[in-house]
């Protein structure tokens, strides 16, 4: 295993087969591609008395596991609160894009929320099942533990995910890109419909974040409500081993197969 994704130069990246979703091998979980998003974001402009507060992810059609182009710029800049922009790109086409919020460091140490119970730490927890149909790509490249429920059992689940692999090979992965490698499982595992049944694809990903992410291991306590039109929305708390760090939505299709 070496990265999700290989360097070119300039703005290109290699997608390697460890990016693959469950549903074929020639396009991508929307996991590895959101984090190559969010590392353009953090180095675009770069300030280190800024913090991402909030991040959207609009699909334009399957990331391809193919050469990429990525960009980044500042949309809306301040002293305060800045409004960036990226791009993910395959032959000219968009297929992913991302607005972020960035906003400047502050002590509100003494008026931060409380929160009560810690979730048990990976180490104590099962690994989650993976049937060998769907041992590859991107599901083989994280280490999955569950704490209640799984990507292959109905309702709601907490699990905890670790990616094996930095997002670009060669480098140091970062805390936030780790977070937005496994955030947009939640529709997965929490999912409320037999997916060889069911399509519950979605079509966005919005990250809110009340503090920065720490180390490597997060989990989503996630949940799916399906409403009656063809349309879901799955939300999750993400936590990392400090506790909750922010909150995930999707909008989801969802058609019968």
């Amino acid at each position: 295993m070496t990265g999700f994704f290989r360097r070119l130069g300039d703005d290109r990246y290699l997608s390697t087969e460890h990016t693959a979703g469950p549903w074929s091998t020639e396009s991508q979980h929307l996991g590895p591609p959101s984090a190559l998003l969010v590392r353009e974001l953090e180095n675009c402009a770069p300030r280190a008395d800024m913090v991402l507060s909030r991040v959207v992810f609009e699909v334009l059609g399957p990331v391809p596991v193919a050469e990429l182009t990525v960009s980044a710029s500042v949309r809306r800049p301040g002293r305060s609160v800045e409004l960036l922009v990226a791009e993910l790109a395959h032959d000219g086409r968009p297929v992913l894009r991302a607005q972020a919020w960035r906003i400047s460091r502050g002590d509100t140490a003494a008026v931060a929320s409380e929160f009560s119970g810690m979730l048990p730490e990976p180490p104590a927890c099962p690994r989650m099942e993976i049937g060998d149909d769907w041992s590859c790509g991107y599901l083989a490249a994280v280490d999955w533990r569950s704490v209640d429920g799984s990507m292959f059992t109905a309702g709601d689940a907490i699990v905890w995910g670790k990616p094996l692999m930095p997002t670009v090979e060669g480098e140091e992965t970062t805390a936030s890109q780790r977070l937005f490698t496994i955030a947009d499982s939640a529709s997965g595992v929490s999912s409320r419909l037999d997916i060889r049944k069911w399509f519950a694809i979605n079509t966005d990903l919005s990250v809110h974040l009340h503090r920065e992410p720490q180390g490597s291991w997060f989990a989503l306590e996630a949940s799916t409500v399906i409403g009656p039109g063809g349309v879901g929305v799955a939300t999750s708390v993400v936590h990392d081993l400090l506790g909750p760090v922010g909150r995930t939505a999707q909008s989801l299709y969802v058609r019968e197969r």
